[in-house]
């Protein structure tokens, strides 16, 4: 989440008047992430988040969005649906952008999350991934496995301007991991970014699961191998943090299954889903305007999970 567009209060109030939602109180900039504008909008009857789709976010894309937080919600998932207005229309157009007002969950995003909550999260990937067996939509995946050289090479060499060895280190592990991608293991929907700041948290219990954008087919496992590497480090990748990892891989077990041939592809995964954030992470670090209220993320934070990963093997999932 993060804010590029700005909405004044008159554009927001005269929205409103479109839904059942009472009247505007308030509303905030909310500048963690990097992909849309948010609002956390409050008024007379409740609290809504307003989100407008940026650049990254293709207008196309956003019935398939709705659909799928649509279809998990109908399985009783505690997603963020995007709220109909009186005729119906979600999608609406905010400051030129598209929109939507999605309900607002409750719960807290982690920074540190337990081995406890780390289980009830696993368990809840695989209850979507439960979910996801009957939905038919299907979104490629414009960041997956095929993506990933292309954008070294757009990034080029002023990586170099990040760490001196950062070019180097990813495009060695991309020539690591490209042979070993499990390509015909299953594919599915998948959440594809289900980092502790996008599942809440009401303490030992999940209350939401949410920021979909980056939902798309792909290797179901895959999306496993990402949320180990965003549950189970430090913010700076440098710390392990092998009962958080552990509990996670048990939770996911628990609802979904976890076979041995399983097991044995998350290695790859997880070091493919770590050259995926380096990547993206320093692009936008190269990129985002300095003007923008946003949270730049660091890379290096994702070349440590992958120095990590690829030096600890299958072991570490076995």
């Amino acid at each position: 989440m993060a804010v590029y567009t700005h909405v004044s209060a008159e554009e927001l109030a005269d929205l409103l008047t479109r839904y059942d939602a009472g009247a505007l109180v308030s509303a905030k900039g909310i500048a963690e992430g990097v992909e849309n504008s948010n609002y956390l909008v409050d008024t007379t009857t409740g609290r809504f988040i307003l989100t407008l789709y940026e650049k990254r976010v293709d207008a196309g894309d956003l019935p398939f969005f709705i659909a799928l937080l649509d279809h998990l919600a109908g399985r009783g998932l505690p997603v963020p649906r995007m709220i109909p207005d009186r005729e119906g229309i979600q999608l609406q157009e905010v400051a030129g952008r598209p929109g939507c007002l999605i309900e607002f969950l409750s719960g807290v995003s982690l920074s540190h999350p337990t081995a406890a909550q780390a289980y009830a999260a696993g368990e809840a990937m695989g209850q979507m991934h439960k979910a996801l067996a009957d939905f038919t939509l299907e979104r490629p995946n414009t960041l997956g496995v095929a993506a990933w050289q292309p954008l070294l090479d757009r990034c080029g060499r002023d990586l170099d301007q990040i760490d001196a060895a950062l070019y180097d280190d990813i495009a060695s592990a991309l020539d690591y991991v490209r042979p070993l991608w499990p390509i015909d293991s299953e594919h599915s929907v998948i959440h594809a970014d289900l980092f502790p700041d996008n599942v809440l948290m009401l303490g030992d219990t999940v209350g939401g699961l949410i920021d979909f954008y980056f939902a798309c087919t792909d290797l179901r496992l895959y999306d496993l191998a990402i949320m180990h590497g965003a549950w189970s480090f430090d913010a700076a990748g440098r710390t392990y943090e092998a009962t958080v990892g552990t509990a996670l891989l048990q939770g996911y077990a628990a609802s979904f299954g976890l076979s041995p041939t399983d097991r044995a592809q998350l290695s790859v995964l997880a070091m493919g889903g770590a050259i995926r954030f380096a990547l993206t992470r320093a692009w936008d670090w190269l990129n985002t305007p300095a003007d923008a209220l946003v949270t730049r993320k660091d890379p290096l934070a994702y070349t440590r999970r992958l120095a990590f990963y690829r030096a600890a093997g299958a072991d570490l999932f076995a």
